[in-house]
């Protein structure tokens, strides 16, 4: 039998768990920003690295109202949304490197939405060949870059892609 070892993970297994949205739990917690891996908020909206990412970088703009569903947003939050998102975009490209970028968003669990009840805007950089195998047929996702150091870069990339 084959072992991958991944022990940044047992964070995730042995770390107390946040009882409700986890989402409301950072709206209400700026405090820890660091903590949680928060990039920049607004009197809008937030963006927080993705706990368990896709891919380096992947992180999340996402509305400091408590919501399942992007009709109910006012339209001055949908487009502070749709403008870090077209801002995230550029950001991804220019100054951390990616090829390509996917955005959106699951609404709903049977749309694929972890966390169903607070509506998320993804950002996932991509690059040629960022799959591989092992993701195929091991179901195990192989991240290639230290999560805290990514946090580090692009939270420094925002005062000029962002304006933060």
């Amino acid at each position: 039998m084959d072992y991958l070892y991944a022990p940044w993970r047992s964070e995730y297994v042995t770390s107390k768990k946040i009882e409700g949205c986890v989402f409301c739990h950072i709206v209400n917690h700026p405090d820890k920003d660091e903590e949680l891996f928060v990039l920049y908020r607004d009197e809008f909206c937030f963006m927080v690295m993705n706990r368990y990412p896709y891919n380096p970088g992947h992180f999340m703009i996402i509305p400091n109202i408590h919501t399942d569903a992007i009709e109910k947003l006012d339209e001055e939050v949908w487009l502070r949304i749709s403008s870090l998102t077209r801002k995230s975009v550029k950001m991804m490209k220019e100054g951390f490197g990616a090829k390509g970028v996917n955005i959106g968003m699951n609404l709903g669990q049977c749309a694929g939405a972890g966390i169903a009840e607070h509506v998320h805007m993804h950002i996932v950089p991509r690059w040629d060949r960022d799959t591989n195998f092992i993701t195929t047929i091991a179901n195990t996702r192989v991240y290639s870059t230290e999560f805290t150091e990514v946090y580090k870069k692009i939270k420094a990339m925002l005062p000029k892609f962002i304006g933060a």
